[in-house]
C-alpha cells in the first residue's frame, strides 16, 4: 500500500539528517513541510537544506518561490497531493519532514478553503489595527464571531485580525469556514516525531543560531531589509535583525533575542505535535528503532 512516511518535531531537534538517511535508503525525494524554506532567498535564515544536503536527497519544495509570492497551507496541500499522486505511480513510500504545523496538518488531514484576503481588505484591517489597537478589534470580533472570540488567542494579533478580514471580506464569520473535518487520503501515513531533552534541544538551537550568523544570516538580511514588510520576513531571525538595523537592539541583543524566541517556536511546535495521538516519538538518535516501527506498521 502507499505510505507517506512524516517526520516532525520542533526546529534543530535533528530531521534533517534523519530524513536524508531514510531517503537514501529508500531512493527516494523529500518533500520539505517547512513554509519558509519555499522562498529562495532566505536559506540561511531557515536553516533550509544546505547544498551539500541536497546533493545527498533530493529536495522538493525548498526555495522554489520569490518573497513576493502567495503562497499558504492549502496551496501546499494541493500542490503535494499532486506530486505524490505522481510519485505514487512508480514508487510505493514518500517522505515528507519539516516543522510548519500548519502544512503538516494540511496533507495529513485537510485544511478549510478559507478565502484568500484581498489586498484592500488587508490593508485596511492593517491601519485599523495602528489606529484603533487590539483591544477594539477583539471587540469586534466578539459582536461579529462570538464562537470564534470564545476560542481565538485574543493576544495574537495576526489570528484576531485575519479572523475579522474573513469576516469583512465574506459577510459570513470565520467560524463558518473551520469546519475541521478530517479528510480522507488514498495512502497511509505513518508519523514519526523526533524530540530530545530540553536542555539538550535549547543547546541546540544556541547552537544553530550561532551558526547562522557565522554562515552570514546578518548579510543575508541585510539584503532583504528592504523588502521587511513583506509576509514571508515576518518570522523568527528576520525580525530580530530588522530590529538591529532599526536601532532597537544592539547586534549582541537581537542574537540573544533571535535564541529566545526560537526556544518559544520549539516549545509552541511540541505542543501542536503532541495533540495528535497518531505520533511515534523517538530521539533522533534512536534510528533502528525508528526503521523497525515503520517496518512493523
Amino acid at each position: 500500500m502507499n505510505t507517506l512516511i512524516v517526520i516532525i518535531g520542533p526546529t534543530a531537534v535533528g530531521k534533517t539528517r534523519l530524513t536524508i538517511e531514510l531517503a537514501r535508503r529508500e531512493h527516494i525525494p523529500i518533500i520539505n513541510a517547512d513554509s519558509r524554506q519555499i522562498f529562495r532567498e532566505m536559506a540561511i535564515g531557515t536553516a533550509a537544506p544546505t547544498a551539500e544536503e541536497q546533493t545527498q536527497a533530493r529536495h522538493e519544495f525548498v526555495g522554489m518561490l520569490n518573497l513576493e509570492d502567495y503562497y499558504s497551507a492549502s496551496m501546499f496541500e494541493q500542490d503535494v497531493l499532486a506530486w505524490l499522486g505522481n510519485h505514487f505511480r512508480t514508487c510505493d513510500t514518500a517522505i515528507m519532514s519539516g516543522g510548519s504545523m500548519m502544512y503538516i496538518d494540511a496533507v495529513c488531514n485537510g485544511i478549510d478553503d478559507i478565502p484568500t484576503i484581498r489586498d484592500d481588505i488587508r490593508a485596511t484591517m492593517k491601519q485599523r489595527l495602528q489606529d484603533e489597537g487590539l483591544e477594539a478589534l477583539c471587540d469586534e470580533l466578539q459582536r461579529l464571531d462570538p464562537e470564534h472570540y470564545e476560542v481565538v488567542d485574543r493576544k495574537n494579533t495576526r489570528r484576531v485580525v485575519h479572523a475579522l478580514e474573513i469576516c469583512h471580506q465574506t459577510g459570513t464569520t470565520y467560524t463558518s469556514f473551520r469546519k475541521q473535518q478530517k479528510k480522507q487520503r488514498p495512502f497511509r501515513i505513518i508519523k514519526i516525531g523526533l524530540n530530545r531533552p530540553r536542555e539538550e534541544l535549547y543547546e541546540r538551537i544556541n547552537r544553530r543560531v550561532d551558526d547562522m550568523m557565522e554562515r552570514g544570516f546578518l548579510d543575508e538580511a541585510r539584503r532583504l531589509y528592504p523588502r521587511r514588510h513583506l509576509n514571508a520576513l515576518n518570522t523568527v531571525g528576520y525580525k530580530e535583525l530588522f530590529a538591529y538595523m532599526d536601532g532597537t537592539w544592539t547586534l549582541d541583543e537581537a542574537v540573544e533575542r533571535i535564541k529566545g524566541n526560537t526556544r518559544r517556536y520549539a516549545r509552541k511546535q511540541l505542543t501542536w505535535f503532541k495533540r495528535d495521538e497518531s505520533v511515534m516519538w523517538f530521539h533522533p538518535d534512536e534510528k533502528e528503532r525508528i526503521l523497525e516501527y515503520i517496518s512493523s506498521k
